[in-house]
C-alpha cells in the first residue's frame, strides 16, 4: 500500500486545527487558574485534605503500573516485529509501519519524560493547599532559589497512552474508519490514564493536555517524514 503526501487540507485538519485547539485550551487553564479548580472540584478533599485516588487500587496498581508496563510491552513488541522484518519475509512489508509504531512508543515518552527534567514545575501533591508545603508558583513567575528540584511537566504517564495516536495514522491510508475508532480508543485510554494521575495528585490536567498535544504533534510529524512520502511503498 502507498501512502500519497497529504492533500492541502490535511494539515489544516491534523496540524493547524488540533494546535490552535490545545493552546485555547491551554490558555484558558492559565487565564481561569482551571488546574486549581478541576482539582478542587473532582479530585481533592479540602476537609480531609487528600486526593481521592492516592491510595486507590484502581489509580495506582492498575492504571499507573499495570497501565505503564502496558505501554511497554506494546513499544517492545513494536521494536522487536521491525527487528524480526529485516529476516521474515511475512513481516517485511510491515517494516515502516512497524518502524514507526515502535518509533512513536519509544520517542514520545521520552522526549515528554525529558522535559519534565528541564521545566521545573511542582506535582499538586506538593503544593500549599493541596496537602503540599511549596508555593504554587505560575507559569511565567521565576521560581525561588531556595525549592528543591520538580519534576512534574508535562504528564510522563498519560504520554505513553497518547503515543498511539500513531495507530491513527497508521489506518489513516487503508481505512478511515479503523483510523477514527483508533483515535477515540486511544484519546479514551490516554484520557483515563490523565484522570488516574490527576485524581492521585501527580499531575493537573493542563500537564496532560500537553503531553496529549506533544504526543500528537510528533506522531504527526514522523507520519509525514516515513510514511506520507509519495510512490514509496510502507515497507
Amino acid at each position: 500500500m502507498v501512502n500519497r503526501f497529504p492533500a492541502p487540507g490535511f494539515l489544516r485538519a491534523h496540524l493547524w486545527l488540533p494546535l490552535a485547539a490545545g493552546l485555547a485550551l491551554l490558555a484558558a487553564l492559565i487565564a481561569f487558574d482551571g488546574d486549581r479548580r478541576i482539582a478542587e472540584a473532582l479530585f481533592f478533599s479540602e476537609a480531609t485534605q487528600h486526593w481521592i485516588g492516592r491510595d486507590n487500587f484502581w489509580t495506582n496498581g492498575f492504571l499507573q503500573t499495570g497501565g505503564r508496563n502496558l505501554m511497554r510491552l506494546v513499544g517492545v513488541l513494536a521494536i522487536i516485529g521491525w527487528a524480526a522484518s529485516f529476516r521474515s519475509a511475512r513481516l517485511q512489508p510491515y517494516r515502516r509501519r512497524l518502524g514507526y509504531l515502535a518509533l512513536c512508543m519509544a520517542l514520545v515518552p521520552l522526549t515528554v519524560g525529558g522535559l519534565k527534567e528541564i521545566t521545573n514545575v511542582d506535582c499538586p501533591w506538593d503544593l500549599q493547599g493541596f496537602g503540599g508545603s511549596r508555593p504554587d508558583i505560575g507559569w511565567f513567575e521565576d521560581r525561588p532559589g531556595g525549592l528543591p528540584p520538580a519534576v512534574c511537566f508535562p504528564g510522563a504517564h498519560s504520554s505513553s497512552a497518547f503515543a498511539l495516536f500513531s495507530l491513527y495514522f497508521l489506518f489513516l491510508g487503508s481505512s478511515l474508519l479503523r483510523a477514527r475508532l483508533a483515535l477515540g480508543g486511544v484519546a479514551l485510554l490516554g484520557s483515563a490514564f490523565s484522570i488516574a494521575q490527576q485524581s492521585r495528585g501527580a499531575h493537573f490536567l493542563s500537564h496532560d493536555l500537553v503531553s496529549a498535544l506533544i504526543a500528537w504533534l510528533m506522531c504527526l510529524g514522523f507520519y509525514l517524514r516515513f510514511l506520507a512520502k509519495p510512490g514509496k511503498p510502507d515497507a
